[in-house]
């Protein structure tokens, strides 16, 4: 694999929670995206306020790469409390930068590794009298030294600057006073730029930079949810304060000024459940946002809407587990928690978006699916995901788009029936219709989580209760045709190994099978992006000798739902399992398939 050069480098900033450091590092990420150049932000922060390590990552592709590399070629140290670390997860020959005003001679221990130290705090304490801004500038301060080393243009950081703070102009100054100082040093103390460094590009055209839970937002509001009820909770807030912007400059009435949507702060996910069930019985498209700790409390409700067959929504971004686990790390843990959610038979429809485009249009996708087939639809996305700055093709917004309602019963239609039945498939094609409250006398209905039968009666006979939750499995398993259908990118030849793969190891996986294409060894790549599979996600197992099942979980969850919803046999798959809680880097899929095909060559 070849080394960092122009457009193809990875830098990490090491840096405190609370100290600000968060808009310098969206800036040096923003610089490099308006200079046209492919590019993705990870942030790893701490659960607390304030006061424990945090790292952010910005791997720069010229190819459009949108995984971790899974090195570090310019380390930015501003935390000494992590300078081991930071130095130990450094690639040979990389650059470490930090801040000299305190010198650490340790740092020459490593001689593979070149090591460039600014007097960041002794600058910014000359130059600022304030002390929170001496922190705060201190930050802007390695942008500067970044920008030089890397060759990033002035004019444009300049211009983020002023957008930043269009509406606070006296912090402009400051900010690139700041900037200077430490552009200035490097340029005045080092060979500038690096060797890997930014070269103005095109590659960003048509592109825009957007985390999964801002995109997802607007996808519900695309979608017509008009109603949201949610328990702040890491790291889903973000969702829901993401439709409350929107709806706030999209859902109001331009007449009376009256708010055509309803966002409300439940005092617990149980009750949060509850109002988006109750909404959606009403008509409301209806969703909450949520992680799995929310879904474990929400289980009940999930398996109320599921058997009484209410269209609710619910957006799981997910993150370590069990329990508490680490609330700001990211997996892909809640797979089959989502799939059976609730006790008793259920079986759920899960959509597995790879980006934040993905997150906008399956949650259109998902409200489709709630009200057509009548049923709990969840979009599982994750932190990386969610709360990460994506690369992705600008969000199409089509006018001509209508809402799929689904089977719903109109005034008219109730008039001229005899007698309605909630339950009845009327079509044979196990779904049926439904009312909304209010439209006619004749489409009222008891609603009841208990035994019914087909007609919505009351009902303890084993076979009108078995008629039902057979319906509700049919219904289930037709939806598999009107999921997004996997996405399949096949090797140039014949390929007796597969890969396959859901969500945000999109990006990690692509790579490194296109570096294990450069090596000669092929392997044919499915991604999932639907529950119930597709058909052909079990005639892609059966077709391949060895299927890698590549998840960011301990237990194999997906491959344990391959098992248990296909007919494939055990020994055909391979589990390539990724928890530790960082986002999935390329060269550990690579390695740990390489390492599998070299013992399976041998033997």
């Amino acid at each position: 694999m070849s080394g960092p050069g122009v457009n193809d480098f990875a830098i990490k900033v090491a840096t405190v929670n609370g100290t600000g450091s968060a808009s310098a590092n969206g800036l040096l990420m923003k610089t490099i995206f308006r200079m046209g150049v492919p590019v993705v932000g990870k942030n790893v922060f701490p659960s607390n306020i304030q006061g424990l390590p945090t790292w952010y990552e910005v791997r720069v592709s010229g190819e459009g790469h949108c995984g971790r590399s899974g090195d570090v070629h310019l380390m930015v140290a501003m935390n000494p409390k992590t300078y081991e670390e930071d130095l130990a997860e450094l690639s040979p020959g990389g650059i470490l930068l930090y801040d000299s005003t305190w010198p650490r001679p340790a740092f020459m221990d490593r001689s593979d590794i070149t090591v460039l130290g600014v007097p960041f705090a002794s600058m910014c304490n000359d130059a600022f009298s304030v002390a929170r801004s001496r922190i705060l500038m201190k930050n802007m301060a390695y942008v500067g030294a970044v920008a030089a080393l890397l060759d990033l243009d002035l004019d444009v950081i300049k211009g983020l600057v002023d957008e930043t703070f269009a509406a606070k102009a006296k912090l402009i100054d400051a900010n690139m006073q700041a900037v200077y100082l430490g552009y200035d040093y490097a340029k005045d103390n080092f060979a500038c730029p690096l060797g890997f460094r930014v070269e103005a590009s095109n590659g960003t055209d048509g592109k825009v930079m957007i985390d999964g839970n801002t995109a997802a937002a607007l996808g519900c509001v695309y979608a017509g949810a008009t109603f949201g009820a949610w328990y702040p909770i890491t790291p889903s807030t973000s969702l829901m304060d993401g439709f409350a912007k929107y709806c706030g400059q999209l859902r109001v009435d331009a007449e009376t000024g009256k708010n055509k949507y309803c966002i409300i702060q439940a005092e617990d996910e149980l009750a949060a459940a509850g109002l988006v069930i109750g909404a959606a019985w009403n008509g409301a498209r209806a969703f909450t946002p949520t992680s799995g700790p929310g879904i474990s409390l929400m289980s009940e409700l999930i398996g109320f809407a599921y058997y009484t067959e209410v269209p609710v929504v619910l957006f799981d971004v997910q993150r370590t587990g069990p329990s508490t686990g680490m609330p700001t790390r990211t997996q892909q843990c809640d797979i089959q928690t989502c799939a059976y959610a609730s006790h008793g038979d259920t079986r759920h429809i899960l959509l597995f978006p790879a980006d934040p485009g993905e997150c906008f249009d399956m949650a259109v996708q998902a409200f489709d699916l709630a009200e057509r087939f009548q049923t709990p639809v969840f979009v599982l996305s994750d932190i990386d995901i969610g709360m990460n700055d994506w690369m992705v093709d600008e969000l199409t917004w089509d006018d001509v788009y209508q809402p799929d309602r689904g089977k719903v019963l109109s005034a008219t239609e109730l008039e001229k029936m005899d007698t309605f039945y909630r339950y009845l498939d009327v079509d044979g094609d196990h779904i049926p219709y439904r009312t909304l409250p209010g439209t006619h006398p004749k489409g009222a209905y008891f609603l009841r989580g208990s035994g019914h039968d087909k007609y919505g009666g009351y009902t303890e006979g084993g076979p009108e209760y078995q008629e039902v939750v057979d319906r509700l499995r049919a219904k289930w398993q037709s939806a598999a045709a009107k999921v997004p259908a996997p996405v399949c990118i096949r090797a140039a030849g014949k390929a007796r190994q597969g890969i396959i793969a859901v969500g945000s190891s999109d990006g990690a996986v692509r790579e490194a099978r296109d570096r294990l294409e450069a090596e000669g060894v092929h392997l044919d790549y499915l991604r999932v992006r639907g529950f119930p599979f597709a058909a052909n996600v079990e005639a892609f197992i059966m077709e391949h000798d060895e299927v890698f099942v590549v998840e960011q979980n301990r237990d194999a969850q997906l491959l344990g739902l391959l098992l248990t919803e296909t007919n494939v046999q055990r020994e055909k798959l391979t589990p390539v399992l990724h928890y530790s809680g960082a986002p999935l880097d390329y060269r550990f899929v690579f390695d740990a398939l390489m390492n599998v095909i070299k013992v399976r060559r041998i033997a």
